[in-house]
């Protein structure tokens, strides 16, 4: 017994140093092939890790500064509508179970001079500090009364610090088109960084903000031994759907539903990378067993089972996603701690305004990272080790069967399965209002267009090579057509990486042009008017008094004046707000003022009793709304009835936004304010004359000022910074697709140098097969970006009409940026063909005698 485990012993022992052995040589013998891969498989981890981290940091630490607002309440009721009447609040208070009930009006104060607003919370200081003892304020001990004054607001640090203020100095806030001048009477117990927040006494910020007898919420601590989830549903119920009843969980609901498809698809974009390093991978792995079928033949013949070489193989490629997802991981953390630093937590989403989040390590994010940068790796490997494994000896002991081993890689029925699969998930509705079958769609299109790869190269270049030698040409061109049509497997490894980056970026740049120029369009149909006027910008402390909107209206040089008013509606209490914009709409020619994306109806089609409201295109995948929809919403008397009179398109809210005539909207609330104007001038007056008449009002200081063509040219900028990630990500794939080339022609100009030893023996100059090569590069880059584009363009048409609706809830018209993709499609091109050349140089500079005698 002790003789046959010192034998299993001495086995194991030699297989793991002839491992060890192999797995050496191939990294001297290859090092810049491996570390190609290698980086590659770094690159697309640290991208996808580094989004993962800003995302995470920044949802958590928003989430957590949107709790800290509401203390250790148990439950929130808060209106449909912004704001209630505080008479609502003592029945809530006296209610059997509830144990403290504590009033609050919140509000986004809007702060001169400053491009954002102040959170300020009125709150009842006594009842606060038993529900939210973070949230009050710290007078100064000589005057412990500030927290009850009409004139005293307790900032937080980094309100303070943002406002350029200190305990004592005055404070200008602004309410309506008036400056409210306040005094900083101390800081707050306890914030979280980078919150910008405000407390003060309710009775005080109710007189100054022009919110007397108004409420936003009403904080609710329950009696012990009550049921939380029970006492939520009656109180609802007896509520109303005027009323919304919330938790905590609903509160950080709102919060992910408001960025998730903005931090989703950011994560996919981000993996775009390490799925191009995947077939990276795969192409080197796969040249590499196809140059080494001889040694693992003679490793078989030595009695290395095919067990053994398979996992040999897969060795290999773990060690190379190992080394790559361990240094991705490095390169991400800094890069996301570089990010949050410098550029803040947004990556151009503005999702998370006012707090300052810090990066953290991961576990679970960098343990799934870590496996998915090895399982691409060990993905890429598969196929070459099985192929590895199954070859029999003798034939794999001879030259010349190198395409016989990538013989597999044609069969045409996994691609067909693949492209048949992805055309039914893009029929799939969203799971979680997040297209996830179509992101499926989308990878598994990609894979079976170049599992085509192989089977497409050979018949086209065949026709090709039947073509030039039915008639007389350069004999460069007849051998290029030659090999190319008589080794396709090698040729689509060598198109693989020219396919598969080309593929992404035309994807990417036909989705994002798409989206770029329908915006543009869509901004042309509502900037219809010649001068826009709004009453604080930031905030929602801003409106004009009927007596200001006539005086706008009666400026000279004012031909028509649409005033509009900007307001919320909470129909759902998981779910964000939905924004209501009351407008000047003309009901016969609804289009006129809406770009609508249907049928609508026509006054005729809905009853006197009823009023009609133009829903957004997020409304109809949110909520279900559809044409014709007769509905009840928590706006006006109870029990009023709406209708759905068309639907509209909407690239700012994507989470729902309705729209109302603005004469319904005011005999329905009785509010008579408005926070927008469009002005139509009259002919002959320009804006630059109609601005400087309209600065002269009293209570012009508080008005934003700004003509369409400024409107368009600020859009298109925050467009173009929200999409900064994947202008950076399209830069990448464009990278990778270059490395990819480079490696996979390198690797497979080295290992033709017998073929080229035995062109030299029969006549054939240097320069004539440097030709010969950029003869090939080129022919196989421009198939290569042709069937890119075809691709491309598939994938493209799923992202503009299947995900992109499906993450943000609006629809968008087809373009193709042609410009864009030429000069790609060119540098990729001569990229392509000078890689060749460069990788061919070293290969005829063997000696040609050498070269042959290497096959006898």
């Amino acid at each position: 017994m002790s003789d046959v485990a010192s034998r299993r012993g001495a086995h194991t022992h030699g297989l793991r140093t002839l491992t060890r052995w192999l797995l050496a040589a191939e990294w001297r013998s290859h090092k810049g092939r491996a570390l190609i891969a290698i980086a590659t498989i770094a690159l697309g981890v640290a991208l996808g890790y580094a989004v993962q981290l800003i995302n995470s940091a920044a949802f958590n630490e928003f989430s957590a500064a949107t709790r800290s607002l509401s203390g250790e309440a148990d439950l929130q009721v808060r209106s449909a509508q912004p704001t209630f009447e505080d008479s609502a609040w003592p029945p809530l208070a006296t209610h059997a179970g509830v144990a403290l009930a504590s009033p609050v009006l919140e509000l986004d104060v809007t702060v001169p001079d400053r491009n954002a607003p102040l959170k300020v919370l009125g709150i009842d200081v006594f009842r606060a500090s038993r529900i939210a003892p973070d949230l009050t304020g710290v007078p100064d001990s000589q005057r412990p009364f500030d927290t009850l004054a009409d004139d005293a607001i307790f900032l937080s640090s980094a309100a303070q610090e943002w406002l350029g203020v200190h305990v004592g100095d005055p404070v200008a806030l602004r309410s309506g088109t008036s400056i409210v001048r306040l005094r900083v009477a101390g800081g707050i117990v306890r914030t979280r960084p980078g919150q910008r927040i405000a407390v003060m006494d309710i009775a005080a910020a109710q007189w100054r903000f022009g919110r007397v007898g108004k409420l936003s919420r009403v904080d609710l601590q329950l009696a012990r031994g009550v049921d939380r989830e029970r006492f939520r549903r009656t109180l609802q119920e007896q509520l109303g759907n005027r009323f919304v009843v919330s938790e905590m969980r609903d509160v950080e609901s709102r919060t992910d539903r408001l960025s998730r498809a903005y931090r989703i698809n950011m994560n996919v974009l981000a993996l775009v990378a390490l799925f191009t390093g995947a077939f990276l991978v795969f192409s080197t792995q796969a040249l590499g067993v196809v140059r080494r079928r001889a040694q693992f033949a003679m490793l078989r013949v030595l009695g290395i089972t095919r067990a053994q070489l398979l996992r040999q193989i897969l060795l290999e490629g773990a060690l190379l996603g190992t080394l790559g997802a361990v240094a991705g991981i490095a390169v991400g953390f800094a890069m996301a701690s570089v990010v949050l630093r410098f550029f803040g937590s947004d990556l151009g989403g503005g999702y998370f305004p006012g707090v300052q989040p810090t990066v953290g390590f991961e576990p679970v994010a960098s343990a799934i990272f870590l496996a998915l940068g090895i399982g691409v790796s060990l993905l890429g490997s598969l196929v070459p080790a099985l192929e590895a494994a199954r070859a029999h000896p003798a034939p794999a002991l001879k030259a010349g069967g190198e395409e016989s081993a990538l013989g597999r890689l044609a069969t045409t029925w996994p691609a067909l399965v693949c492209i048949a699969l992805a055309a039914a998930l893009t029929q799939a509705p969203p799971v979680f209002d997040t297209p996830i079958a179509g992101y499926l769609a989308v990878a598994l299109l990609l894979i079976g267009g170049i599992a085509l790869m192989p089977r497409l190269t050979s018949m086209l270049f065949r026709t090709f090579s039947r073509t030039r030698t039915s008639r007389a040409g350069a004999p460069v061109m007849t051998l290029a057509l030659a090999r190319l049509a008589n080794a396709p497997g090698q040729v689509s490894i060598a198109m693989g990486g020219v396919l598969s980056s080309f593929t992404l970026i035309v994807a990417m740049a036909i989705m994002v042009s798409s989206f770029r120029v329908s915006v543009e369009e869509w901004l042309a149909h509502l900037l219809s008017a010649d001068v826009y006027v709004r009453v604080a910008p930031n905030g929602d402390t801003g409106g004009l008094r009927p007596d200001q909107q006539a005086l706008i209206a009666a400026t000279p040089g004012i031909r028509h004046a649409a005033f509009a008013r900007t307001s919320q509606l909470t129909l759902d209490p998981s779910r964000p707000p939905v924004a209501l914009l009351a407008r000047e709409i003309d009901a016969t020619d609804p289009g006129a003022n809406l770009q609508l994306t249907g049928a609508t109806l026509t006054p005729t089609a809905w009853r006197r009793d009823e009023t009609p409201v133009w829903a957004s295109e997020a409304m109809v995948d949110l909520y279900g709304y559809r044409v014709g929809q007769r509905l009840s919403l928590p706006l006006g008397e109870h029990g009023h009835t709406f209708v759905v009179a068309g639907v509209w398109r909407d690239y700012v809210r994507q989470t729902g936004a309705l729209q109302i005539r603005l004469a319904d909207y005011r005999q329905l609330t009785g509010d008579t304010n408005a926070t927008d104007a469009a002005l139509t001038l009259e002919h002959g007056v320009r804006a630059e004359q109609a601005i400087p008449a309209l600065r002269a009002l009293p209570f012009a200081a508080a008005l934003d000022f700004s003509q369409p063509g400024d409107i368009r040219a600020r859009t298109l900028t925050i467009f173009d910074r929200s999409f900064a990630v994947t202008y950076l990500l399209e830069a990448v794939a464009i990278v990778i697709g270059l490395f990819g080339v480079a490696a996979t022609f390198s690797a497979q100009t080295l290992s033709r140098s017998r073929e080229f030893g035995m062109l030299r023996h029969v006549g054939v100059t240097r320069g004539q097969i440097l030709a010969l090569l950029a003869a090939e590069g080129g022919l196989l880059t421009a198939l290569g970006i042709a069937m890119g584009c075809a691709l491309g363009f598939a994938i493209s048409l799923i992202l503009v009409f299947v995900v992109n609706p499906q993450s943000f809830h609006w629809s968008m018209s087809l373009h193709i940026p042609w410009a864009l993709l030429s000069v790609i499609a060119l540098v990729m091109l001569a990229s392509s063909c000078t890689t060749a050349v460069a990788a061919g140089r070293r290969a005829v500079s063997i000696d040609a005698v050498r070269a042959v005698r290497e096959d006898w």
